[in-house]
């Protein structure tokens, strides 16, 4: 993607809380570190304590006004009443039969976002969305069909983990960025919440997975980051041709290219890269496009996910069957490529892979 296309997709978000000067009624608290909470406080004419009590109640005791907070003094509160902490309102809630929960965030500006948390015995994972809508506008997503409007600020993306985290009163483990939006537009307000979720929230960046279709040059960005998560690349062809129809910026970045920079990224972080692979019936999901797909990764330190289509209403793809699954998967195998089939969860609740939308029925 050229420097022209991306500029129209770098979107001016709330005044990120790096400089505790600026802390106040023009910017959320949500996504300030301990010291700069500290800081802030001390400008307001507290001591440093209160910080720490701040940052207590924002990520931990889920406060959403600063009135809330009962070991602050009352005629100090009443001071903090128009100071935002960041965090949205619930708009609707609805629950699949496998307990997966789907939410629909409304924002300070009213704009609707998704989030979906996804509970196992042993696990909590919260899907999370970088942007409003989505402009990559892949042929086989949901939340494509419905367009872009503007990158999540970072105290928008925590805001997320923090509302299902509350709803479910378990500790989150693990987050992946699947929700709606690319990850790797927005990558400045999503690396910074990354960061306040693993140092602030408390969840390790190895149990966080970051997905991406591909943005030209951002993947090396990211790597600069150095940043423990796991890259997710969803490649769901196994040409470049197809990878087009599937994917119209695609046609901007070479598959090659793309693959050449994850071995960078490969490189440069130590980290095993996931390429995810929506299986879509008739379409990519034939043996000799296994076998093309498995000559693209030779050598290459990663993991293939397949992952069965999940049917939308503004799509006409099916799912394959489990034979012409399990056969895909077999050829991988016999190629020596990593691979496992991943069943989405949520379906019943339009919260699968694929099918976020801000609408509901």
């Amino acid at each position: 993607m050229g420097s022209k296309d991306q500029n129209q997709f770098q979107q001016t978000a709330t005044l990120t809380p790096k400089q505790p000067t600026k802390l106040g009624a023009s910017t959320a608290l949500l996504g300030a570190s301990l010291a700069e909470l500290s800081a802030w406080v001390q400008q307001q004419g507290q001591p440093a304590y209160r910080g720490r009590q701040l940052h207590d109640w924002i990520y931990h005791k889920g406060v959403r006004s600063l009135t809330e907070i009962s070991v602050f003094s009352k005629e100090w509160r009443s001071t903090l009443a128009d100071v935002p902490i960041g965090r949205s309102t619930l708009h609707y809630r609805s629950v699949a039969p496998d307990d997966t929960v789907k939410y629909l965030l409304r924002l300070a500006d009213g704009k609707i976002i998704e989030a979906v948390g996804i509970p196992t015995e042993k696990r909590l994972t919260v899907c999370v969305s970088t942007q409003v809508g989505c402009p990559m506008a892949c042929d086989f997503c949901a939340t494509g069909k419905g367009g872009f409007s503007r990158n999540l600020a970072q105290h928008e993306i925590i805001d997320q983990v923090l509302t299902v985290q509350e709803d479910f009163q378990r500790r989150v483990s693990h987050i992946v960025f699947m929700g709606m939006g690319e990850p790797l537009l927005n990558i400045e307000n999503v690396v910074a919440a990354i960061r306040s979720l693993n140092e602030d929230v408390g969840i390790s960046q190895r149990s966080i997975t970051l997905s991406t279709v591909g943005i030209r040059g951002r993947i090396h960005q990211l790597a600069q980051h150095q940043l423990q998560v796991t890259l997710a690349v969803s490649l769901h062809a196994s040409n470049q041709e197809l990878r087009e129809k599937l994917i119209p910026s695609a046609h901007k970045y070479p598959i090659q290219d793309l693959l050449a920079e994850c071995r960078e990224y490969v490189h440069l972080t130590g980290r095993r890269i996931t390429f995810e692979y929506i299986l879509l019936d008739g379409v990519n999901d034939l043996p000799e496009q296994a076998a093309e797909l498995a000559q693209l990764l030779r050598g290459f330190q990663s993991h293939v996910n397949l992952i069965p289509y999940n049917p939308i209403r503004e799509a006409t793809y099916q799912r394959p069957s489990s034979r012409r699954i399990q056969a895909f998967a077999s050829v991988l195998k016999q190629q020596k490529i990593a691979v496992s089939v991943r069943y989405s969860r949520g379906l019943e609740a339009d919260a699968a892979c694929g099918q976020l939308r801000t609408t509901h029925t």
